[in-house]
């Protein structure tokens, strides 16, 4: 057993010592499917890793009063997040009309409560692991920015805010024109950010020459 299955074994574990739920301690107890299992090792543990605030099957009622499991529920402080993962026989042609319908109107009741939501594909997983790592970073970086923008403030808020959505690293000048301010000002704000660990430079840069999101924003 590798040092992520190992993690997600004691994870899993310690969810079911502790729920008292009895329809999802059942379906904790049937296991992840392949998709979610392969999702936590390849994507989430490598670009987060750890797996706090994360719960499995997690039960939500939606707007309707409707119970709804979800696959993967990021819960930090107040935060609703959620991890749909997308296999091949999960949606489309392969399922039946009701339950495809079914599945677009959990999730547009949920959004409507305030969940965000990050879809991800099982080819995806396979084919484009790298950009799923960075797409997650994103996502927990969204669920986590409410607590630390007081921290930060506005421009440090949006600089995170401007991070997340790009995906990619960027540099000074790209972030002072997004925020119109002066470039020394702007390389003041992301030497703040780096501090705080919630921004990183890239391994081999001995000036901070671009930045990116840290492997895990809280």
């Amino acid at each position: 057993m590798t040092m992520h299955e190992t993690m997600i074994q004691q994870w899993l574990d310690n969810q079911l010592r502790h729920e008292t739920n009895l329809r999802r301690k059942e379906m904790l107890h049937k296991g992840l499917g392949h998709a979610t299992q392969t999702f936590l090792k390849e994507i989430w543990l490598p670009a987060i890793g750890n797996l706090d605030d994360l719960h499995a099957e997690w039960e939500v009622r939606d707007l309707h009063y409707r119970c709804r499991y979800l696959d993967l529920a990021y819960r930090p402080l107040s935060s609703k997040g959620c991890v749909e993962i997308h296999g091949f026989r999960s949606h489309a042609r392969d399922i039946e009309a009701w339950r495809f319908k079914d599945l677009c109107m959990k999730q547009a009741l949920l959004t409507l409560d305030d969940w965000l939501f990050l879809p991800i594909a099982y080819l995806s997983i396979r084919e484009e692991p790298e950009l799923c790592r960075q797409l997650t970073l994103a996502f927990v970086g969204k669920c986590a920015s409410t607590p630390i923008a007081e921290e930060i403030g506005w421009a440090g808020a949006e600089a995170m805010r401007y991070a997340r959505h790009l995906v990619r690293p960027f540099r000074c000048e790209e972030l002072a024109a997004h925020l119109q301010m002066s470039p020394r000002q702007t390389r003041r704000i992301l030497e703040r950010l780096v501090a705080k660990r919630l921004l990183a430079v890239p391994e081999g840069q001995q000036r901070y020459r671009t930045y990116h999101l840290t492997r895990v924003v809280t």
